[in-house]
């Protein structure tokens, strides 16, 4: 098993369990118990995670994956759900990215689309779309799109996500407005609403969803009926919830309940 397949499978297995074994994961990942201290001590090193006597456990209080651990998660879901809400995106439109693997495919789907690229401008000279995201992963790869106007908030950039936080951010995003805001969560409830697990990257969603004319959450179905750590927005905030087809049709009768439409794909 290659380095980068072990990391990932160590950093879940702490993610689901809160803690992990060395002879436990030597066992699980068929390696040596030297290979799994070993990724334990360089993971530590890049605070992901706590190494203990004989293991590691999650590093602090709210536990998440670091963007780069992520992007294979559910893959084909994101990808469909990038894909879908793009095409709730019209052209000319100003739209509001938060950060996360699913959002980033939001990303990718508008850098393709043809009525986009396909011109430089649209009527009075304005760009074909307008993106404003306080994730820098998302922003390296749009602005080498002319066609689209890139827009970056301030702030001190979290090496999780790629994300921006703090008062600069809340100063830009303070004098602009949207038509729509696209959220990336790690969980939404049906009760409680949309969630992430750090409050500086809550607050800055919060803003962006304030700011727009509408909200679209993209999540696949695994952050249904889930809590994190910081909450974004309550229900009567969402107007659009993209999910894969593996959201259960309880869970859909109850966000369409809550005045919140369901697009599954």
């Amino acid at each position: 098993m290659a380095r980068d397949a072990r990391w990932d499978a160590l950093l879940e297995l702490v993610g689901k369990h809160g803690r992990v074994e060395v002879e436990e994961a030597a066992a699980a990942l068929a390696v040596s118990a030297a290979t799994i201290r070993r990724d334990l001590d360089q993971l530590a090193e890049q605070h992901l995670l706590t190494r203990t006597r004989g293991g590691a456990v999650a590093h602090g209080v709210s536990y998440e994956l670091a963007l780069r651990y992520k992007t294979g998660r559910h893959a084909p879901e994101k990808q469909a759900i990038g894909r879908a809400v793009s095409g709730l995106v019209a052209v000319g439109e100003v739209v509001g990215l938060t950060g996360g693997t699913t959002v980033t495919e939001v990303a990718r789907a508008l850098a393709v689309r043809p009525d986009i690229v396909g011109e430089t401008t649209v009527a009075g000279g304005q760009p074909t779309l307008t993106v404003v995201t306080n994730a820098l992963n998302i922003a390296s790869e749009l602005a080498i799109r002319p066609q689209i106007k890139m827009v970056v908030t301030g702030g001190v950039a979290r090496p999780q996500s790629y994300e921006l936080t703090g008062p600069l951010a809340v100063g830009v995003m303070n004098e602009i407005t949207l038509d729509v805001a696209v959220l990336g969560v790690n969980a939404i409830d049906i009760e409680r609403g949309a969630y992430v697990h750090h409050e500086g990257e809550a607050s800055v969603n919060r803003l962006l969803a304030e700011r727009a004319q509408r909200v679209v959450v993209a999540a696949d179905s695994s952050k249904i009926g889930k809590r994190a750590f910081a909450r974004v927005c309550d229900l009567g905030l969402v107007d659009v919830l993209v999910t894969d087809s593996r959201i259960t049709a309880e869970a859909r009768d109850r966000f369409g309940e809550a005045g919140v439409q369901v697009i599954a794909v």
